[in-house]
């Protein structure tokens, strides 16, 4: 059994700006420790009108992942099914627009999102129990053009980067302003894009609402699942993933429970084998479930009940 790693003291200190090769030199728990820290510590408070929670905020805070190292972002300071995090992101990329299915994959809070926002429920595009609208993915895959068409965002990016083409323009975005009132959430992480060079695949992430306690953990398995599933079926080596969080914040009722997950020593990073059946785009959009990624040497602290903020 491996021994809990000694106490991080000043590494925890991510507020300063860091270049992305003293990133790698830290652990992705140790930087997602020192958000949490750097939020408790710098933080301001801010009323949240769609909530109605304060949360305790700060702007700015960026993660890297080497997923060519194998070294995948799963936080041991408390227990974290990882399963819901992917099934999640199958949803996103397969363009999801009901509860129901979420839920299939084993990402039950989408029932909360569609069936328990005031506004939502309020919404007259609203289809019914379990219905989301077009949110994440179901904008991308959907993406609508001047001419009354649409264009898959994602089919195009898979695409190009399989015959090793780069436009730098290769954004995976879920971010349409103009059809927000759709759907019951706007998207928190809303883009990803993807740069070849010299055969390897990098992501830069960009997220412009991070909950730290609960979302936060989750958001890192999925860039780093993403860029590797991403590599994989477009025939390249994975590289890094750029996460950069634009508000990161705990809400009020997070706040002491997230001093007490500081305060634990974490654990070695366990790692994350992908069923090598999966190769293709249409795997992905078709039969792949959660069930098909396997963590190994995970340990762990116990599970911490943070607050879920509708």
């Amino acid at each position: 059994m491996n021994e809990p790693l000694q106490p991080l003291g000043q590494r925890f200190l991510f507020w300063k700006q860091r270049s992305v090769q003293e990133q790698l030199s830290h652990s992705p728990e140790d930087q997602y420790l020192g958000a949490l820290q750097r939020i408790q510590q710098q933080g301001r408070w801010i009323n949240n009108d769609r909530t109605g929670i304060r949360c305790l905020t700060v702007i700015n805070i960026d993660f890297t992942y080497n997923v060519g190292a194998g070294v995948f972002p799963l936080v041991t300071t408390r227990k974290l099914g990882i399963k819901t995090a992917i099934g999640e992101l199958l949803g996103y990329l397969r363009g999801y627009t009901n509860a129901e299915d979420f839920a299939a994959l084993g990402a039950k809070s989408w029932y909360m999102n569609a069936n328990e926002t005031p506004a939502w429920l309020a919404n007259p595009h609203r289809k019914g129990e379990n219905d989301t609208g077009p949110i994440y993915g179901a904008v991308a895959r959907d993406w609508p053009k001047h001419d009354g068409t649409t264009m898959d965002l994602l089919t195009k990016i898979v695409d190009n980067l399989t015959k090793g083409v780069d436009d730098r323009g290769e954004i995976l975005t879920f971010w349409n302003p103009g059809m927000f009132e759709l759907g019951c959430l706007r998207p928190c992480m809303y883009e990803h894009h993807f740069s070849l060079l010299d055969g390897v695949l990098h992501m830069n992430s960009t997220q412009r609402s991070w909950d730290g306690a609960l979302g936060g953990p989750a958001n890192m398995v999925q860039c780093y699942v993403l860029l590797a599933l991403m590599a994989r079926i477009t025939g390249h080596k994975p590289g890094v993933v750029n996460h950069r969080v634009v508000n990161a914040h705990l809400y009020d009722a997070q706040l002491e429970l997230s001093k007490e997950q500081i305060e634990r020593r974490p654990f070695s990073a366990p790692t994350l084998e992908i069923d090598e059946r999966i190769q293709t785009l249409d795997d992905l959009l078709t039969w792949v479930t959660p069930e098909h990624f396997t963590v190994h040497g995970y340990e762990h602290h116990p599970a911490i009940q943070y607050p879920f903020a509708i």
